[in-house]
């Protein structure tokens, strides 16, 4: 073998160490920063919805997310938003090597915070699913089932051999604890991702959150992620400039869909929800449904026409402030009110196929079949796309 020969060997090795290294740290500064990104919008928008007591804002974003008289369900929405913020905060300071080495104290507890954050958001997460109920089909639960089962797993066995001071083999686990912790900020990327990709929501009703792509995604937020990772370990246990090269490749493509992923869960979500958050004005919701409580539809209908002509900058009076109302009254079982609220609903926002989806939902809980289907296909007339309407249609016998 040549000299030169040789020397081309050590420099493609040499450019398959660089290219895994680089690959390596652009996806680690993707994730923190997106990340903190997330963390910041749930802070940012719910945060500030508790601060303000504004009980219509949680459950914008959450199924079931504020349910008035159910304290036990509420207190696990609580928990999970809470914990999600904390995990994304200390998961992003474990993670960095500097951090580890330069303070080992705080690196300790710092892990063993951010462990006990994942349980809780872990084990809210499966009350939120299985007992308070949750949208997605059972497919999907099972899903999210495993991965809370994966990520109790997977902080046991880092926890373990942290105390078995088997640094090498904590590190692996904890990679893999934290990938699996990490899930629901995954599965966000590759919805938003798919949905630019496809042009428009493929594969699944948008409604009720059900449908074959969901139902892979659910499994993939975690395996495809944890596949990555075993590649890059197995690439590290043999190094081959092939696999180097291969893993980088795969690290590189990987991280590109996730910058895409973002900027559209962004501009979609994100950016929307901190705008929101640091909104002053009142919730016209919460204040009608005090005023339902103490004193009757009637009254807080009559309230809601007065204050948009007295008070319209003090109040929240977007299509989903009456939404959110409605429905909240509908899980309460309160279904005459919620059809008054959302029919109102359709009356300030007439164009809107979401609004005449709402009503057609209280209706049929009301058990009023008919004005269910009429309102069903006032929304479907909208939005011939609502497969939701197209659903509960075919379920009523008028499709």
């Amino acid at each position: 073998m040549t000299t030169a020969v040789i020397t081309h060997r050590l420099e493609f090795s040499s450019f398959a160490d660089t290219a895994l290294k680089f690959a390596t740290r652009f996806w680690f500064v993707v994730t923190v920063i997106g990340q903190l990104a997330f963390a910041f919008a749930l802070a940012s928008y719910y945060g500030m919805a508790a601060v303000r007591g504004d009980h219509a804002a949680l459950g914008k974003f959450i199924s079931h997310g504020y349910v008035a008289g159910d304290h036990m369900g509420n207190l696990a929405v609580a928990i999970h938003l809470m914990m999600a913020v904390a995990v994304m905060l200390s998961g992003a300071v474990q993670l960095v090597p500097r951090v580890r080495n330069r303070f080992p104290i705080f690196h300790r507890w710092n892990g063993r915070f951010y462990m006990l954050a994942a349980f809780g958001v872990s084990a809210a997460g499966m009350y939120m699913t299985w007992i308070r109920g949750s949208v997605g089909d059972i497919a999907q639960h099972i899903g999210s089932t495993l991965d809370a089962i994966l990520i109790w797993y997977f902080g046991a066995m880092a926890l373990r051999y942290a105390l078995a001071r088997d640094f090498p083999t904590h590190r692996r686990w904890a990679m893999r604890f934290f990938l699996v912790v990490s899930a629901s900020w995954f599965i966000r990327i590759m919805l938003f991702l798919s949905i630019v990709v496809l042009n428009g929501t493929v594969g699944f009703n948008p409604a009720m959150l059900t449908g074959p792509l969901l139902t892979g995604m659910t499994f993939a937020q975690y395996l495809v992620p944890l596949a990555v990772l075993e590649l890059y370990f197995r690439t590290q246990d043999r190094p081959t400039v092939r696999r180097k090269m291969a893993t980088a490749g795969v690290l590189g493509v990987s991280t590109l869909l996730m910058i895409a992923g973002l900027f559209a869960i962004s501009m979609a979500i994100w950016v929307p929800q901190v705008k929101a958050g640091f909104d002053s004005r009142k919730s016209i919701a919460d204040t009608l449904s005090a005023t339902i409580a103490s004193q009757g539809v009637d009254q807080a209908l009559a309230q809601y026409h007065q204050l948009k002509v007295t008070q319209p900058t003090v109040y929240k009076f977007e299509e989903d402030q009456l939404n959110s109302l409605g429905y909240q009254l509908i899980n309460s079982h309160k279904y005459q009110e919620a059809v008054r609220i959302l029919r109102l609903n359709t009356e300030v926002y007439p164009q809107s196929a979401n609004t005449w989806d709402s009503l057609g939902e209280a209706y049929m809980n009301a058990g009023d079949k008919e004005q269910a289907i009429a309102n069903y296909q006032k929304s479907l007339q909208l939005n011939p796309k609502n497969a939701n309407a197209q659903k509960r249609l075919k379920r009523l016998g008028a499709l």
